[in-house]
């Protein structure tokens, strides 16, 4: 009975549609993470990790400087045509990559500007993605098909970098980002496959004189949502960057292969698929559980730390994925369900803008942290975050409690 209320999204006909040609497209995704990172790492520079994290950066920093367009993208246009148009440009900007690499002519200033167009288009496809699962099951699913759109990213996340690994120790790099452009090919398909009469409509926000900004004059409002935010901003900037963490510790720690650096980012994808599979069992999220997901992985980082050898690391990843996971899903989802529909887009585009866009101030310090003290030391920058981000909602969860009237 729980496992079935676990997947009952899965339901509805368009959200199963959409959810197989999202899995298909997942897989490809991570496959071209892995081979991005290990073809900066280990073709492009001299394992250097500065460079991946500003990779990362570029990729991601985006979100943050488009953010007050995209939000306003999501909550005014038709998000099944955003998601159409940014996919199939995403889709277009692997292949570039992929042809390059695969005729020896990439650069590592190749990357770089493809990384930053990508985040570009990211910047408009993620609020429209995320809000647009509503649409597909309406309201009182929201919750649960949240978890699963994180079960099946981390599902790829699991079985992307095997496959990667075994794939670029075989044929190199390049085939991973042709792969990853013909993947998206899988969600154009399913977009066109929905029943437009079966979607639920979402509340379009009015076009007025300042909307653009409007989504912060609401989250300020809030102390709710400015407490998750901040709590979002801790662990996304200085937390999640394991492209980072894991690389650098596969390297230059453990001394491992393309194959053994697959393993490891797929181990802490299995435990961020348990980890949302959990979520997909829960009623709702709550912030007491999303305070205790960060306590959680910031101890699970300081463990990872001190881990002496290469399947003991994996071991401790499985653990923090599931914390990493629970955060992440619970907070996607209580902010949703806590904010106006007509205001969802923008709110959203904030929190994936804090999520991502963080990563340009946090990956590049990590990185010179994991080049100049060691890896071991740029994991001890996660489980500070994890620890601070648990402080920050213990406070607001404290103060409150203080001001709830007796009863």
């Amino acid at each position: 009975m729980a496992l079935k209320a676990a997947f009952r999204s899965l339901g509805g006909f368009n959200y199963r549609v959409w959810a197989i040609g999202a899995f298909v497209s997942n897989i490809g995704t991570w496959m071209q993470r892995v081979a991005q990172d290990w073809l900066v790492l280990t073709q492009l520079t001299d394992h250097n990790a500065t460079s991946v994290g500003v990779v990362m950066a570029l990729q991601f920093g985006p979100h943050l400087l488009l953010l007050p367009f995209s939000g306003f993208a999501a909550d005014h246009f038709d998000r099944r045509k955003v998601v159409m148009a940014t996919q199939a440009a995403m889709g277009i900007l692997a292949l570039v990559l992929g042809l390059l690499t695969l005729t020896g002519l990439v650069q590592l200033w190749h990357v770089y500007l493809l990384a930053f167009l990508l985040g570009c288009v990211s910047a408009f496809d993620s609020p429209a993605r995320q809000t647009f699962v509503s649409e597909l099951v309406g309201e009182a699913q929201l919750s649960n098909a949240v978890a699963l759109n994180s079960a099946s990213f981390n599902a790829g996340r699991m079985i992307g970098p095997a496959i990667a690994g075994i794939l670029i120790a075989l044929v190199g790099t390049g085939p991973m980002f042709v792969i990853n452009a013909g993947s998206f090919a899988a969600v154009l398909g399913s977009l066109t496959l929905l029943r437009l009469d079966e979607l639920h409509a979402a509340t379009k926000a009015p076009r007025a004189r300042g909307s653009l900004v409007e989504g912060f004059r609401y989250v300020w409002r809030r102390a709710d949502l400015k407490t998750l935010l901040l709590m979002i901003f801790f662990i996304g900037t200085f937390g999640l960057n394991f492209p980072i963490y894991i690389s650098t510790m596969s390297v230059t720690v453990f001394h491992a292969g393309a194959g053994e650096y697959g393993l490891l980012t797929s181990a802490m994808a299995m435990g961020s698929v348990t980890g949302a599979l959990l979520a997909a069992g829960r009623a709702k999220s709550d912030i007491a559980l999303i305070i205790g997901a960060a306590a959680l992985f910031g101890l699970g980082c300081t463990l990872a730390a001190f881990m002496p050898n290469y399947w003991l690391f994996g071991l401790v990843l499985y653990l923090v994925g599931v914390s990493a996971q629970t955060f992440t899903t619970s907070s996607n989802a209580l902010v949703q369900l806590s904010t106006t529909p007509a205001m969802r887009g923008r709110v959203m585009a904030i929190l994936l803008a804090i999520f991502a866009g963080g990563t340009p101030m946090g990956a590049p310090i990590v990185g010179w942290i994991a080049d100049r003290i060691g890896p071991r030391w740029a994991l001890g920058v996660a489980a500070i975050a994890g620890l601070a981000a648990a402080l920050v909602g213990l406070s607001y969860l404290l103060r409150l409690r203080r001001t709830e009237p007796a009863t």
